[in-house]
């Protein structure tokens, strides 16, 4: 193999001395036994490949395409190996050299990458959706459009976020806000949850109405070259007002944010306002004071779902439970296996369902077995798998809500 197709950066790939404390955190691992479905089996095949001992066919692409993705290995991690990045290289360079079948083609290329990094896109393409869902000809659909219907919730919530949004007395500052695509379409009023609490914490946020995708979707599915377009755009109208940190609801897209360095290191005109901007990047979980909030008046038990991205990717797992502990009255359950995917994975639960559906069954059951009646999590897509897995199993006085909402919820007094 020449130089030019070298993709893994070669010094990250060593890092990995082959261990083996990864495999009992990787979901795929857990559920199938397969070594070349851990994280040392699959970087024995990265690097494999780019030594050309191993051709790009269907039996290696397999395990690459199996792996959800979700960075619970790099918090095993002893040797610090970046796995994100090794495999974001190689699926880079599996678009590039493997032909994909029909199906996989459509919801790659059309789904994922023309419908879900557009809002405008997603609800013009939900409303026939909706329409085949109430006449329940669900079963006329392809198995991918129809896993896709069954993670829709109920209710499609959307907001227009104000360009600005002032503080409630004095501001403390200025902050930009990241709307997400799934984010404004389905749960518009998190959105708007999340800029109120950032506004009873003092900040005036700016909310620029020419911002795009982070690029999550593009990078997590090996299209490296669109997940740097969007982070040029993102970069370029954020530089536009001086702010303090711009904040994001939505841990995926939060993980890929923070990494827009590391995504443009070697463009020289972006790198240094790549890393500018991951700089001021910040989960909402991390600008909220617990002691200014309300105490629930709701008596319901209460658990927390790690969501991947937020814990592995950015490994923030304190913040978001001292939130709802405070908000709970301390009565916060704690689930079993939190910080184990669920199976959303960003599309990974439309391009491998049966996979995602294991671990959707897996999450379920150990929220049957804590006895919460409220779910908390800090991601669009933990949302949609955890409802839809909750309804599958009949579980439906069990709610999922997101963070923001969960600390405006009505409380006893005054925060």
């Amino acid at each position: 193999m020449s130089a030019v197709e070298q993709f893994l950066d070669e010094t990250k790939a060593l890092a990995c001395v082959h261990c083996g404390l990864c495999l009992s955190s990787c979901p795929t691992y857990l559920e199938n036994g397969n070594e070349n479905d851990s994280p040392r089996g699959r970087i024995y095949i990265m690097r494999a490949i780019q030594s050309g001992k191993l051709d790009v066919g269907a039996a290696a692409v397999r395990h690459i395409d199996l792996c959800l993705g979700c960075r619970s290995c790099e918090t095993a991690c002893p040797s610090g190996v970046q796995y994100g990045a090794l495999l974001e290289g190689t699926r880079n360079h599996i678009e590039k050299h493997h032909g994909r079948g029909f199906f996989q083609w459509v919801l790659r290329r059309l789904v994922i990458e023309q419908v879900l990094p557009f809002p405008w896109r997603i609800r013009l393409t939900l409303l026939p959706v909706r329409v085949i869902r109430f006449l329940r000809l669900c079963f006329l659909l392809p198995r991918f459009a129809r896993e896709m219907t069954e993670l829709l919730p109920k209710r499609l919530t959307k907001a227009k976020l104000p360009h600005k949004s002032l503080a409630e007395g004095e501001a403390k500052g200025k902050l930009g806000f990241i709307e997400g695509c799934v984010m404004q379409v389905m749960f518009g009023d998190t959105n708007e949850s999340s800029v109120e609490l950032l506004n009873r914490e003092g900040w005036d946020v700016i909310t620029p109405r020419r911002q795009g995708c982070c690029g999550a979707l593009y990078a997590h599915s090996g299209q490296l070259a669109k997940a740097r377009d969007c982070a040029r755009r993102n970069i370029a109208v954020f530089e536009s007002e001086p702010l303090d940190a711009i904040i994001i609801n939505a841990a995926g897209c939060g993980s890929t944010l923070v990494e827009y360095g590391e995504l443009l290191k070697n463009d020289p005109a972006w790198a240094g306002r790549a890393e500018a901007f991951s700089s001021k990047v910040k989960d909402l979980v991390t600008c909220v004071d617990g002691s200014r909030l309300s105490v629930s008046r709701s008596l319901a038990k209460v658990t927390y779902h790690d969501a991947c991205h937020l814990a592995h990717a950015q490994g923030i797992t304190a913040e978001p439970r001292e939130l709802v502990k405070a908000k709970s009255r301390g009565e916060l359950v704690e689930l079993a296996e939190s910080d184990l995917c669920c199976g959303s994975a960003g599309s990974y639960n439309l391009t491998e369902p049966e996979m995602a559906s294991q671990l959707q069954k897996r999450k379920v059951q150990n929220i049957i077995e804590s006895g919460a009646e409220v779910v908390v999590t800090t991601n669009p897509g933990c949302l949609l798998q955890i409802q839809s897995g909750l309804r599958k199993a009949g579980e439906h006085h069990i709610r999922v809500v997101h963070i923001a909402d969960y600390l405006l919820e009505a409380g006893t007094t005054d925060g």
